[in-house]
């Protein structure tokens, strides 16, 4: 007759797949989870690198110097965005130059920097080139700009995160995603000049 003995607790191999299961499940899901946030992230970079060229061509016809009109381009660049993250705060900013030149280069305004700290304050005097009644640091002016000048457009979509667990692999919480281009105006006039620069001085 033979003899049956039951299995020892260390022979026992039952439940050691859901025990490994447990082991490994939250690796698994976090690397799931963030390959799927760095897809998102991708995709809403393609989408904005999008957005932008439609901001700059559309921006660059006669009537995109009009503020209305911006206003427009604008709130259907942020409606295109949103669509992937409904809480997004998406910003738009142009700046423009005489020519391409003054872009590429974006040198700042002359001015004294008589305490040594690289932006001009402190009742320092400046140039002001483009006369608008501030120093430019980029040398650029705010807005569109007119016929045939060179416009900078920039968008930032700054979102939370698809999933709150970026800080359990270092991640922050919010993603930034910017793009930017430059166009020329479309020449549907003559381009404007500026007058005489004025010495000015920036604010303490």
């Amino acid at each position: 007759m033979q003899i049956i003995r039951p299995a020892g607790v260390m022979e026992d191999q039952s439940g050691i797949s859901v025990t490994e299961f447990g082991l490994i499940s939250p690796a698994l899901v976090v690397m799931l989870l963030g390959t799927m946030d760095a897809g998102h992230t991708l995709y809403m970079r393609t989408v904005v690198d999008g957005a932008i060229q439609e901001v700059a061509r559309d921006s660059s016809l006669e009537d995109g110097a009009i503020l209305a009109k911006q206003e427009a381009i604008d709130q259907r660049i942020r409606h295109q965005i949103r669509k992937l993250n409904n809480h997004a705060n998406v910003n738009i900013r142009r700046r423009y130059y005489r020519n391409f030149t003054k872009a590429y280069n974006g040198e700042a305004e002359d001015w004294t920097d008589t305490n040594g700290n690289g932006t001009c304050d402190n009742n320092e005097p400046f140039i002001d080139a483009n006369l608008n009644d501030v120093w430019d640091a980029d040398g650029g002016d705010t807005g569109q700009g007119g016929a045939k000048d060179v416009a900078i457009v920039t968008v930032t979509v700054t979102y939370d995160r698809l999933f709150p667990m970026a800080n359990l692999i270092g991640l922050p919480e919010q993603v930034t995603v910017a793009a930017n281009t430059v166009l020329a105006n479309q020449p549907y006039a003559e381009q404007g000049t500026y007058a005489a620069a004025q010495t000015r001085n920036c604010d303490d």
